[in-house]
This record gives C-alpha cells, structure tokens and sequence, in this order.
C-alpha cells in the first residue's frame, strides 16, 4: 500500500545516513592505524640503531676477554678447550688474528705469536676434521667445515687435500684416461655441495692430474720407445694424444670456470709439446727407413741386386719416343719373365704412408700440417713410384728384345698391367689421405704438379716399351712368315690341283695376333687400350702389304692371296678399330686386282675401295700378277 511504500522509503534513508557515519569512523580509524604503525617502525629503527652498536660492543668486548687470555698465557675459556666448539673458536681466532696484525710488533709480540700458533693448530685440526669427513664419505660435515675453513690461509690447503684424496683409490684399472674420465664425473656431482667455488676445485682437480698423473704416465710410455723403436714410439705418441684430446672432450662438458678451450689445450700442450716440436724430423726418418727396409727385402726374396739402368730426363726419352729409336735403355737384360713389381710391397707402402698422414695430421702444428704432408708425399714419390715402379719400367725396358730376335718373349705388357693398377692405388691414396691436409694451402699446387710430373714420366717410358713390344711382335710376326710362307703359295705348279684356303703362314699369323691381342687388351684399359690397338693394327697391315709384295702371283696364287687376305680381315675385325678394318678392306680389294680378267682392270680400278687410292699403289700391284707383261697390263697405268 502506498502507507507502506513511505515508510519502507524513510527506513532506507535512515540506513544510508547510519551508513555514511559508519565509513567516517572507518576512516579515523585507519588514520589512527597508520599513524600508530609509523610511530613503531620509527621506534623499531630507534632500538634498531641502539641495538646494533651494543651488539658490536658486546662482541668486542668478548673478543677483549679473550684477548687478554691470550696476554695472560692461559687459556681459559670453554670455547678453546672444548674440541665440539671448534668452529665458534676458529671465527673467534680469525678475527684475532686479523686484530693481532693491526698491533705494533715491539709491544706485542708475544701474543701475536701466541695467536698465530692457534691459528695454525685450529687451521690444521680443521683440514684433520675435513680429511677424516672426506674418509668417511659425510658430505654436509666436509661443507661445514670448509664454510669456517674459507676465511683461513689454509683454504687452498683444504682444497689440495680434497684433490689428492678423492684420486686414491680412482686409477686401479690399466686404462688412466677411463679412470680420469669416471673420476671427474664423480667428482663434478658432489663438490659443489661442498665448496662455494666448485668450478675452481674442479678446474685445480683437472690441472693436478694433468700435470702430475698424466704427464708422468705419457713420459713413461714415450722415453721406453723413444731411442729404441721409432715405430713404437710414434705409435704410442699417436694413441696417446689421440686419447688425451678426447679425454679433453670429455671434460668439456664441466664448469671449470675459466675459458675451458684455453685452460684443456694448454694442459695438453704442456704434457707433449717437447714430442710434437721434432715429431715430423722422426716420422720422415722412420718412414725412409721402413720404405728402405720394405724394397730391400723384396728384391733380397728375388736374388736381385738392384743396379743402376737408364738415363736421361723426360725430354730425353720423349725425343727418344719420337725418333722411334731401339736402342735399349741401358745394358740389356734378361728378367726371365721377372717384371720385378709387386703387389705387397705397393699395399706395404701406401699402408705405412696412410699411417704416417694420419699421424701428421693429429700431431702436426696446423700452421705446419700442409709442409709435413708434403714432405711424406715425397717419400712415398721416391721409394714408390721411382726406387720401385720407375725401375721395375726401366728395367723392362732393357729387357725387350730387339724387333730381329727368333724367339723373344715379351713381358713388358705384364709390367704395362701392375703398373697400371698399382698407380689407381697411388691415385686414390693422393686424393683420401693426402689432398685433405694440403687443399687449402699454396702446397696444394706443389703436390699436383709433383704428382703430374710423375706420371708423365712413367707415361712417356710406358710408351716407349709398348712401342718397342709392338715392333718386336711385328718382328716375330716377320719371322713366322719368313718360315712359313712358300713362293710355290702363290703359284703353285699344278694350278688345276690346289685347295682354295688360306696358307699355313697366314693361319699361323693369325694365331699369333690373336694371342697377343689378349694380351693387349689384359694389360690395359679405357683409351689406352684403343690407342695401343689401332697401332697394332696399323703395323699389322703394313707388314702383310709389304708381305704380299714379295710375290708373284699365277691366277690360281691371287685366289690364296685373295683367301690369306680374308683370313687377315677377319682377324682384324677382333680389333674392334675402324681404321684397322678399314685398311684390311682395302687391301682385301687390292688383292682382287691379282685375279681379274684384263679386260675388267679398269673397271675395278674405279671401283669405290679404289678410286681413291693413288694410281701407283695400284700399279704396284697389277705388277705383281704374272701375266703383267704379256697382258701388257702396265698399258692401263701409263
């Protein structure tokens, strides 16, 4: 109603006025807080100012009462008889002893020594107290005492105990670089609950095996070798940088407080750096040595004594290969089939030469790595290529017989073929292990202009054999057609009684070829082998054209030339070279001039094989037939 209404509405207005004298009580009141609150951190700053001073009163004058015992000679107090207190009389002696400092030595001296002496006992049952702690494996005990022990001289002394003996016990397997290893990760998960200053222990821990354990451990091992055995020797310094770097690594991983890189390299440096300043002066005289030892003893297994044959650089004998020239090399020489490589020694060689640029990279100054590989890769230039393969190709060389020898054995190819497969080896072994010590350094250029000079040598040389072996095949070729071949071939006496097939001579021609185109194509690869091949070939053709010019042909005798002709085509074909084919055809085409009627010469004459050949070629042989005059055949040339 709306009676009820109006006074609800007067209640409500009653509230708020009520309300409103409430939040202004509330309001004096928490002005009255604040200002209470002000006046007791005020007062509390009062007693603070007047409390602090009377502390450092009270502490003073105890240290005065203490002072005096130490005047009066007589030790009185609990605190430095009781042993359990020793830590609260070693603050209390810190602090006099640093007080007995500041006190002139003429009036005080007595008790100045007085104090140090205590000092001294306190510092040294302490470092007792933490020895026996670290025996006993107490953990927070070690902590504690060297939390009293940090302000004391003695600190550091503390520390060397914890160095020396958390290392006993550690090293009771044969491997030290393991044991450091164990022991340094042992090491690193406790010492910082012990010391305020863990990468500093860890760091002296570290330095101390180094340069006591580990340096005594590596001269050891290295003066037992040093003058006795040069590969021993550079083995072990090998394994044992190698080893110590990586155990280097390892430790890496632990806060040693400084620059880590700097403080392991020079630890390392300090141990080898009187092994590593002469290390390439011992790795080039073993690796001489060893190389020397190595060829030695092959030829000694062959009965040979090694003689001084050639002569003459690589303009010389490129002047030679030009002129063609037969004469030998040097003394001629009968290897009886010995081509004097082996395949051993080679793998013997670039074994030791591996190991040596292995070693010269672990060990060689970086600034010194591209000079020191160099000089191994002249070694292995000098014991390989020239003390061994260079003279097995010169002594062969010697060995070829002249082109006119009856029976001439020719191993030379053989020497072509180990030659060969022994340089990939050498060519692979520049490139793995040599080219990746000297690719960025001027020596780079040294290395592949020594490396090309080498082979050109050996190519020439090669060359000039295989040029001498294909005449002496020729000449053999040469003797088995002066044997074999009879005039009567190609004009037998009863023309209407002869077999149409190939001679003797030319099967056994063929044969021959044959054989030695195996021969060839064994001893060589790539494009060598076509090279050698087409002139092979060549000189093939050459010999049976100058061969069947010695002739005289019946009708019946042009049919066997036409037939030793074919049989010859046919073995060129092997080849697989066109020019050789190529010359075999024309020649086929020649001999077919040996058996045409007079009447159709002319018109063979200007067949497709032969128009393009000159006329006196074709001449030559109409004038081999034996009715070339009274044929009056030469009326078709003039």
């Amino acid at each position: 109603t709306w009676g009820e209404a109006k006074e609800f509405a007067k209640k409500v207005q009653e509230l708020q006025k009520s309300n409103q004298v409430a939040f202004q009580h509330f309001q004096e009141l928490d002005e009255h807080v604040s200002y209470v609150a002000t006046k007791v951190c005020h007062l509390g700053d009062l007693l603070e100012g007047v409390n602090t001073p009377r502390q450092r009163l009270v502490e003073a004058h105890k240290l005065m009462k203490y002072f005096n015992e130490f005047l009066d000679g007589e030790l009185k107090s609990d605190v430095f008889t009781n042993p359990e207190k020793i830590e609260e009389a070693a603050d209390i002696i810190q602090k006099l002893h640093l007080i007995a400092q500041e006190l002139p030595f003429e009036r005080f001296s007595d008790v100045k020594s007085k104090i140090a002496s205590k000092y001294h006992d306190l510092e040294c049952q302490l470092i007792q107290e933490f020895t026996n702690a670290q025996r006993r494996g107490q953990i927070y005990r070690m902590r504690e005492v060297t939390a009293v022990l940090l302000h004391f001289k003695g600190y550091s002394h503390c520390v060397d105990v914890y160095i020396k003996q958390c290392q006993e016990g550690a090293y009771l397997r044969n491997d030290i670089f393991e044991d450091t290893a164990i022991l340094c990760q042992n090491v690193n998960k406790q010492v910082g609950d012990i010391f305020s200053s863990p990468e500093t222990v860890m760091a002296k821990l570290i330095q101390n095996i180094f340069e006591i354990r580990l340096q005594g451990y590596i001269k050891d091992q290295l003066e037992e070798h040093k003058k006795s055995d040069a590969e021993q020797y550079l083995q072990s310094l090998y394994d044992l940088y190698t080893r110590t770097t990586n155990l280097s690594s390892k430790l890496m991983e632990f806060n040693l407080g400084t620059d880590k890189q700097t403080f392991l390299s020079k630890l390392i440096k300090s141990i080898f750096v009187s092994y590593l300043e002469n290390y390439i002066e011992v790795e080039i005289g073993y690796l001489r040595s060893r190389s020397s030892m190595i060829l030695q003893r092959y030829y000694d297994s062959k009965n040979h004594q090694k003689r001084t044959i050639g002569g003459g650089g690589i303009q010389d004998l490129k002047e030679r290969i030009r002129q063609r020239t037969n004469l030998p090399l040097g003394p001629s020489i009968d290897t009886h089939g010995e081509t004097f490589l082996s395949q051993d020694v080679v793998v013997n060689l670039l074994q030791e030469t591996k190991q040596a640029f292995e070693r010269c990279h672990r060990l060689s100054d970086p600034s010194d790595l591209p000079k020191n590989a160099f000089r191994i890769f002249s070694l292995l230039v000098d014991f390989l290529c020239i003390e061994h393969i260079d003279y097995a190709v010169e002594t062969g060389l010697a060995g070829i017989p002249s082109p006119d020898a009856k029976h001439a054995n020719l191993y030379f190819l053989d020497i072509v073929n180990q030659a060969n497969t022994i340089f990939h080896l050498f060519d692979k072994q520049f490139n793995d292990h040599l080219m990746p010590l000297v690719s960025s350094s001027p020596k780079l250029s040294e290395c592949l202009q020594k490396k090309k000079d080498i082979t050109e040598q050996m190519e020439v040389k090669l060359d000039m054999g295989i040029d001498r072996t294909l005449n002496c095949m020729i000449g053999q070729m040469k003797h088995i057609l002066g044997a074999e071949q009879k005039k009567t071939d190609f004009k037998p006496e009863d023309e209407n009684n002869v077999l149409i097939q190939y001679t003797n001579a030319c099967a056994k021609v063929c044969a021959y070829v044959r054989k030695q185109l195996e021969k060839i194509r064994n001893s060589m690869d790539g494009k060598n082998v076509d090279s050698v091949l087409m002139e092979f070939g060549v000189r093939f053709h050459r010999l049976i054209y100058e061969h069947l010019q010695q002739y005289s042909y019946s009708c019946m005798g042009g049919m066997l030339a036409i037939c030793d002709v074919a049989e010859y085509r046919k073995c060129a074909k092997e080849f697989k070279v066109a020019l050789v084919l190529q010359l075999f055809d024309t020649l086929h085409s020649l001999c077919n001039l040996l058996v045409v009627a007079p009447d159709n010469l002319k018109q063979v004459c200007s067949g497709e094989q032969l128009a393009i050949l000159e006329k006196n070629i074709l001449h030559s042989f109409v004038q081999l037939r034996f009715d070339y005059r009274s044929a009056r055949l030469g009326r078709h040339f003039s």
